[in-house]
């Protein structure tokens, strides 16, 4: 499942006409070249847009809707850990895939219920979002995400989500979280100002 997720978003970055950047956001997103010599990028953080705005338009007005269903979703329940406003973007019936939180909108609710406290709700998505794609009913986010190697040193790498939309809510998702890993609150992963 984690391949395929992956697969997913990397075609949906590589496909997807609908999120065009401008000459002068592309140059923001992109990573700083590697001086001589330098081959480890690792250590880079990615460069993360301040405007959400352009990430969240579409000349197609549903997949503009579509990415701001899951914008709002994960600003006001997963950012700000509001789980009884989880209904408002999520089915009944929500099917998802990672395998350390329960089915349906009450597997959603328990899962942000037990990994972070209620924060003030902010206007704007405060975690480090790189891109937000949408393709027909899927939604892919891509997010950097800060870990340390073996030796404690920082490095940086991508945590995506995929969801489907259906009827106007969100009705599957899918992240590439093992059994394994322990259960995360992003907002963990703020990059420092």
């Amino acid at each position: 499942m984690r391949i395929l997720t992956l697969c997913i978003a990397a075609a949906l970055l590589a496909g997807c006409s609908d999120n065009k950047l401008t000459d002068t956001e592309e140059t923001a997103a992109a990573p700083a070249p590697a001086s001589e010599g330098e081959t480890d990028m690792t250590a880079t953080p990615p460069a993360v847009p301040q405007d959400h705005t352009a990430l969240l338009a579409s000349d197609d007005p549903q997949l503009a809707a579509n990415k701001r269903l899951v914008y709002d979703m994960y600003r006001i329940v997963l950012q700000g850990g509001y789980a009884d406003r989880a209904g408002e973007f999520i089915a009944d019936d929500y099917i998802q895939h990672n395998p350390n939180a329960g089915q349906g909108l009450a597997g959603v609710q328990e899962y942000i219920r037990n990994t972070r406290p209620e924060r003030a709700l902010e206007d704007k998505l405060e975690l480090p979002l790189i891109n937000l794609l949408a393709e027909g009913d899927f939604v892919t986010t891509a997010f950097v995400r800060t870990e340390a190697d073996a030796n404690g040193a920082t490095y940086y790498s991508t945590w995506f989500d995929l969801y489907r939309i259906e009827d106007g809510k969100i009705a599957e998702h899918w992240d590439p979280m093992l059994k394994s890993d322990t259960p995360i609150d992003p907002n963990s992963q703020r990059l420092e100002e």
